[in-house]
């Protein structure tokens, strides 16, 4: 991965704010947050309609998502470069 690449880079979508209070008492609800359901809705849309390259480019974020994991969970090693760095 490039380092000029955000892993986590904030991405912003335009919705209206009742609609956005609304969102976050469902999740509420359910037990949940936004960011978690919306990854899990993304994820149910790769898997069912992506290509193969999008199904690629999921298992690479999961790769990287499970390294960034990693790094933060106690007791865990801190990140080592990759040897392509």
């Amino acid at each position: 991965m490039s380092d000029d690449i955000d892993p986590n880079k904030p991405r912003g979508i335009r919705i209206p704010h009742q609609m956005w209070t609304a969102y976050g008492n469902i999740c509420k609800q359910l037990g949940t947050n936004r960011t978690a359901d919306l990854l899990a809705h993304i994820r149910r849309q790769i898997n069912s309609h992506g290509t193969a390259r999008d199904l690629d480019l999921l298992a690479q974020a999961d790769e990287e998502g499970a390294r960034r994991h990693a790094r933060i969970s106690p007791g865990r090693p801190k990140n080592e470069p990759d040897a392509a760095e």
